[in-house]
């Protein structure tokens, strides 16, 4: 059994309106995401990992705020609290309005926000 608190985060990442607290479980990993208003995928994440979208999946739990999300063939959908969302690879996204986006994710904790070129 392992107990670990994001409190004390294992590693935290830290970009322009982006804070990526991560708590590492062997080959699993909780992250907790926290976007600051005006934060975009495309403008703050994009330039460190040099992808064209985000590639990572996500297994998403909305805290506060509200998120939107691009995929790559167009669809589009919300995220905010309360709110489940499986995303998988090849999308942008953005806060919206003036309140940070915070949420949990349950599957790309090991990857996010890292350079992958």
């Amino acid at each position: 059994m392992q107990t670990k608190s994001l409190n004390t985060p294992d590693e935290v990442r830290s970009l322009p309106k982006t804070k990526v607290e991560v708590i590492n479980f062997g080959e699993l990993a909780l992250m907790k995401l926290t976007f600051e208003p005006g934060w975009r995928w495309s403008e703050h994440v994009k330039p460190t990992v040099g992808t064209s979208s985000c590639e990572v999946p996500h297994f998403n739990y909305g805290l506060s705020g509200r998120l939107h999300v691009k995929m790559d063939d167009g669809t589009e959908s919300e995220i905010g609290p309360g709110d489940a969302q499986l995303l998988p690879p090849g999308h942008d996204a953005w806060v919206v309005g003036d309140e940070p986006y915070v949420g949990l994710d349950f599957q790309g904790g090991h990857i996010y926000g890292k350079v992958v070129r």
